[in-house]
Order: C-alpha cells, then structure tokens, then sequence
C-alpha cells in the first residue's frame, strides 16, 4: 500500500537525482511557512479580506493570477516598509526540510531556481540563505517608504504568475544546457502548475487539491526532505 502522506503518480521510485541539472521551486508555503502577502495585510487590518484571495488564487478558482495580485496589493496600498521588515524578522520561518533538501540538491550538483509569485523583499533574504543560483520574483513599489499598491516593472515584465514560472524554468533550463525533462519543480499553489507540468518531476508539498492531483509527487506530511526518499 502507498503511503498517504508520500504519494507517486506516473513513476516506480527510486530515481536517479544524476539524472536531474535543476530543481526550480516556489517560496511561499512551499519552502516558507507563510503566505507573505498575507502577513503583509496584516499590518493593515486588511488580513482576512487579502487572505481569501489568495487562498481561491492558490486553489485555482481564481485563474486571472495577476488580476488577484493587483486586487491584492490595491488593499495593501499605504503599509510601511517597517511592516515587511516586522514579516521577514518575525513571522518568516523556513519550512521543515527546506535547508536540507536544498544543501542535498546543490551538493549533487543541481542548480536551483526560485521563482516566486511574492516579492523580491523576501527572496532575497531567501534566496541567499538556501543558495539559489537563479530568483526571479515582482518588485513592490515604494515611495516615501510606504507601499504604492504597485509594482516596479522589470526588463522581464511587472508580474510573475503561473506563465512566467514556466518561462523561467525553461529558460534556467537553457541557460545550463539542460533538457526540461531534467528539471524537478516544487510548489502548492495553482500558479505552480505550468512549471510542474513542463519539469521532469513535479513535487507537490502540502498543496491544494488541484494541484496534489495533477503532481507526480505529493508530500502531503512530514518536511521538503522526503523528497530525498525518493531519490538515489
């Protein structure tokens, strides 16, 4: 009987990890424990109303992503950078396994890719403290140090949703002379899954249903590094 909390689709474990180049991965929920908007609104008492969007975003009853990040961030419009700072020193916490898993991919040799639907404020932070050699995440903008309710658009566009992921991926991908079928993409939420459908292996962790359902591995309990369960 398959484990419920470790569940494979598509494939008879163990695989070779000599057989992947690059492993691309969402941030929040997925190597982080929070929804970093969510927190965001937060600070401006807008919590529940922002956290409903994101949750119908992530379950993929919203499909319009940039749509729901701009009605998002229209809420957050006014936050001080100070709030941010209050999330990333506070709230923000790795998720069990990210670390591990990470060191275990990058000592194989596999690159790593963050390519978020949050913000560059926190993969940064993120980003050097798991050794990702590629981010790609949306600027917020600021003036005067308080959230506009926009974005800063960068030379490959404004907002990274579902499309851009897979661009991405597939872009790292050519960068290191790597085939897609190479890659292994990690993620929970429904803007996820066009880069989980372009990898070799897509790994849902702790996910929507939607997204559980359409992965190749589902880690449903326990930390990012039982992955390496299946792996050789």
């Amino acid at each position: 009987m398959q484990d419920p909390t470790l569940i494979t689709q598509g494939f008879t474990p163990p695989l070779l990890l000599s057989n992947f180049r690059l492993a691309a991965f969402d941030m929040d929920s997925t190597l982080i424990n929070i929804e970093c908007i969510d927190e965001i609104a937060d600070a401006a008492g807008r919590k529940a109303e922002v956290a409903a969007i994101t949750e119908a975003a992530m379950r993929g009853e919203i499909t319009d992503f940039k749509d729901s990040l701009r009605r998002r961030l229209a809420l957050l419009k006014g936050v001080p950078m100070s709030a941010l700072e209050g999330v990333l020193k506070e709230r923000l916490q790795f998720n069990p396994g990210a670390r591990a898993l990470c060191a275990a991919l990058k000592s194989a040799g596999i690159k790593l890719v963050l390519v978020s639907g949050g913000f560059t404020f926190f993969t940064r932070f993120v980003a050097a403290e798991l050794g990702m050699d590629f981010v790609r995440s949306n600027e917020l903008e600021f003036k005067d140090g308080v959230l506009t309710g926009g974005l800063v658009m960068q030379s490959w566009g404004e907002i990274c949703d579902g499309e851009e992921k897979r661009r991405m991926l597939l872009q790292c991908c050519a960068e290191i002379g790597c085939r897609p079928e190479q890659a292994i993409a990690v993620g929970d939420g429904a803007n996820d899954l066009p880069m989980m459908g372009a990898a070799g292996l897509s790994v849902a962790y702790h996910a929507k249903p939607k997204v559980r359902e359409q992965a190749m591995v589902a880690i449903n309990d326990g930390g990012l590094d039982r992955l390496l369960d299946l792996l050789n």
